[in-house]
């Protein structure tokens, strides 16, 4: 196990590093000047020569990317040109809205999708299995901005139940803050729900025809004994990689919903930058969400290799 861990940590740090050169060079051949975009069309060649030297644009790009590195490895992510303070500043206030954000509907998805999941399976061919893959396909097939909007037009415009959008800090009132996520939380969940659902089901039914679950009948179990006890434990192998790829979706998604729910999170901060070129915020924001989605697929790695020793002996070899 020690060196299976070995060998996903070391392909973590490639990856990373990796996906730091393809961000910084891509943004870097965009067309434009940021000098240009901040002073205006009407500055001076002198003033934008001393703000590209301020900005480091003067210097080679090779060593522009080693100077963000070894930022980065110190925790100096640079200074935004267009708000005047530090990336690693801004970037860590977002998070405080977009990882609970993330976090909260993956625990709706997870909490809705596999228990409906391994039903339809249990009720394989029955009404409540057709009823729950029919509900699945629609989650799926409908926009998570379009279900955002209808939320709020149901429990915060109706109803009054829930606000709207905007965001009240956690210091400031948490139990406020708690439920300005709700709503964009359940837009999030939808269709990663439905997906789990689908999932846990297929595996499931998979796994009701394998050798051991008979064995396990034979020995006097009943089905959903046997498949409690032997079958969801082996249904879960293709489920723990697609909860990794959720999360991915999760964290990008919070893009196009902390819009809609006018959200002070990571996701506005990117189209905020990338809307204002302000290319050293770009690139430490997005370089934020890559680590976040890379370390969720090292951890689902490891959590598959707990579940299946398998892994571990091959990654061993």
């Amino acid at each position: 196990m020690i060196l299976f861990t070995l060998r996903r940590l070391l392909g973590f740090a490639v990856t990373l590093l990796l996906a730091a050169a393809v961000i910084f060079y891509l943004l870097d051949l965009l067309p434009g000047d940021p000098a240009q975009f901040v002073l205006g069309i009407n500055a001076t060649p002198e003033s934008l020569a001393r703000l590209r030297a301020q900005m480091g644009l003067d210097a080679p790009a090779h060593e522009r990317f080693l100077a963000w590195i070894w930022g980065m490895l110190r925790g100096d992510f640079g200074m935004s040109y267009t708000q005047s303070a530090p990336v690693a500043q801004l970037i860590w206030n977002r998070l405080a809205v977009t990882l609970p954000l993330a976090v909260f509907a993956m625990v709706i998805s997870m909490a809705v999708g596999l228990p409906l999941g391994i039903l339809a399976a249990r009720m394989r061919g029955k009404a409540p299995d057709t009823g729950i893959m029919v509900v699945a396909q629609l989650g799926i097939a409908i926009p998570n901005f379009w279900f955002g909007m209808l939320l709020v037009l149901l429990f915060a415009v109706t109803l009054r139940w829930l606000p709207p959008g905007g965001f009240t800090p956690w210091h400031e009132d948490a139990g406020a803050a708690f439920r300005g996520l709700i709503l964009p939380s359940l837009a999030l969940a939808l269709p990663q729900a439905s997906i789990l659902a689908r999932i846990m089901r297929t595996a499931l039914v998979d796994v009701q025809g394998q050798d051991f679950i008979r064995t396990a009948r034979a020995k006097g179990m009943t089905m959903g004994e046997a498949v409690w006890r032997h079958g969801v434990r082996n249904a879960l192998l293709p489920v723990l990689t697609v909860l990794g790829l959720q999360f991915a979706f999760l964290v990008a998604g919070t893009i196009i919903v902390e819009n809609v729910f006018y959200l002070p999170g990571l996701g506005r901060l990117i189209f905020t930058a990338i809307s204002e070129r302000d290319l050293i915020l770009v690139r430490g924001a997005v370089i934020v969400l890559i680590v976040a989605v890379t370390a969720t697929m090292l951890l689902v790695d490891i959590a598959y290799a707990m579940v299946d020793p398998r892994l571990r002996e091959r990654g061993a070899r």
